[in-house]
């Protein structure tokens, strides 16, 4: 999808970034996209985002994550199957990790409206957010992204007919408050990673 390259493609200089978030205060929120403001609202909140139109570049930019944090050969929290051969591929341990350096996970959907990722038993177990590593790589697709909490546990009651997962929760600070802020009170800011695989 042109836009999130157009958006947040590599190209973008520094000064053109910081015009970028003087224009982004006054983004008519209901004149942009879902996907617009869920990553408005995702990088507003501390998040980093890492835009990969295709599997390899899921694969090249975990291992710049993984060279940019020295998390190579280290313990990896990881209960999705379906991530084992990436960690595989990078010789990560997540076979019951002591003291793992981060989690990785998919999650079950992006909401725009806060900018958080909406995690379930299915990903986390019964983990507290606060029980998590702080570091978190999350790789989900843009037909995750979704306009409002309601629309993601919908979609959740939808996808699990029978086996109902629990334990659903929204992770939506990704680095300390600057300022004392009592919207965080009680959670816990983590340094996350989002590759966002295009699949629409």
């Amino acid at each position: 999808m042109s836009l999130f390259r157009k958006l947040f493609g590599s190209s973008i200089s520094a000064s053109d970034e910081e015009k970028e978030s003087q224009n982004n205060n006054f983004f008519p929120e209901n004149n942009i996209s879902v996907d617009e403001r869920f990553i408005y609202n995702f990088k507003k909140n501390g998040g980093k985002f890492l835009y990969c139109e295709n599997a390899q570049e899921v694969k090249d930019q975990f291992e710049n994550i993984l060279e940019e944090n020295d998390w190579f050969e280290s313990e990896v929290l990881c209960y999705d199957s379906n991530l084992f051969g990436l960690l595989d591929e990078n010789k990560l341990s997540y076979n019951k990790p002591g003291n793992p350096k981060f989690l990785l996970s998919s999650c079950e959907n992006l909401i725009a409206e806060e900018g958080s990722i909406l995690f379930s038993s299915k990903q986390i177990k019964q983990h507290k957010p606060n029980e998590l590593p702080t570091n978190i790589v999350v790789l989900a697709t843009t037909s995750q992204i979704l306009a409002m909490k309601s629309d993601g546990l919908s979609a959740i009651k939808k996808k699990y007919e029978r086996d109902y997962p629990t334990n659903i929760t929204a992770i939506k600070y990704f680095e300390k408050a600057k300022e004392e802020d009592f919207t965080q009170y009680g959670s816990s800011a983590k340094n996350l990673y989002l590759l966002l695989l295009e699949d629409l």
